[in-house]
């Protein structure tokens, strides 16, 4: 059966812990606990600036994530989307979620009447390429960054 997907909230603080620390360990981060603390309070803030929504399997449990926001563009009067974060359990990948998660995401996105969504990954992440080349269109942009 497909992953059933929904809002984050604050009853899924345990969970979304284990699932976040997964996260950071496949991109190899360490965060300071602050900082994953103020992640967890603006995404379950229904006036903060970033949202999610979490997979759950057949048994209730979550299994994936995903953490987006919204923000004004200069080339169009609607919103766009930014998919910050994507993650599903090691154990849980393969079952459908992480497209689940995005088609979610793309279903809120038309309702809502945004422009468009979008994400970036790491080069070397081709099992989740592999997905994103079903699901989205690979443009040519190239990111910079100034760390400070």
């Amino acid at each position: 059966m497909a992953p059933h997907i929904r809002t984050l909230d604050e009853a899924d603080k345990t969970a979304w812990r284990r699932l976040w620390a997964g996260y950071l360990h496949f991109y190899k981060t360490d965060l300071d606990a602050d900082v994953s603390e103020d992640t967890w309070a603006r995404l379950v803030d229904p006036a903060g600036n970033i949202a999610g929504l979490v997979a759950l399997d057949d048994a209730g449990e979550i299994i994936g994530f995903a953490h987006y926001l919204l923000h004004p563009g200069t080339w169009s009067a609607r919103p766009l989307c930014y998919l910050e974060d994507l993650f599903v359990s090691e154990a849980a990948r393969g079952t459908g979620a992480g497209r689940a998660l995005i088609e979610a995401l793309r279903t809120k996105a038309q309702e809502n009447g945004w422009k468009a969504v979008y994400w970036q990954t790491a080069a070397d992440n081709f099992q989740a390429q592999a997905l994103y080349d079903k699901v989205a269109r690979r443009t040519d942009w190239v990111r910079y960054e100034i760390d400070l």
